[in-house]
């Protein structure tokens, strides 16, 4: 039973950070919330929040502090690793190519 409230737990933290994060919300709720300047720093990453909205579920699950803090950081971990799977704009790798007629100091001709 614990296994089963611990992926509803996961699913609920990453659809409320989602929410905060990238959505508009009801009367556009969100963006205005994140168009605010000191907001931005808060809302901003998905990371950080993930670990504010996992606080309030960790508290009610964990029977005492220890697992408290392992619930906090693994419903972090699990909403994180669910926005890495759906996330469609993920950055790019770094590619780096070289160009075929680069004029390198050996190769001058004077």
């Amino acid at each position: 039973m614990l296994i089963l409230w611990f992926v509803v737990d996961t699913f609920a933290v990453w659809r409320v950070t989602h929410l905060i994060y990238a959505e508009d919300g009801p009367w556009n709720l969100f963006v205005r919330l994140r168009s605010f300047r000191v907001s931005h720093r808060l809302f901003g990453c998905f990371y950080c929040l993930s670990l504010w909205m996992a606080i309030p579920f960790a508290l009610i699950q964990a029977q005492n502090w220890p697992e408290g803090l392992r619930l906090w950081l693994g419903l972090s971990g699990g909403a994180i690793l669910l926005h890495r799977a759906t996330e469609s704009r993920h950055a790019p790798l770094p590619h780096w190519t070289e160009e075929p007629n680069a004029v390198s100091p050996d190769n001058a001709q004077e």
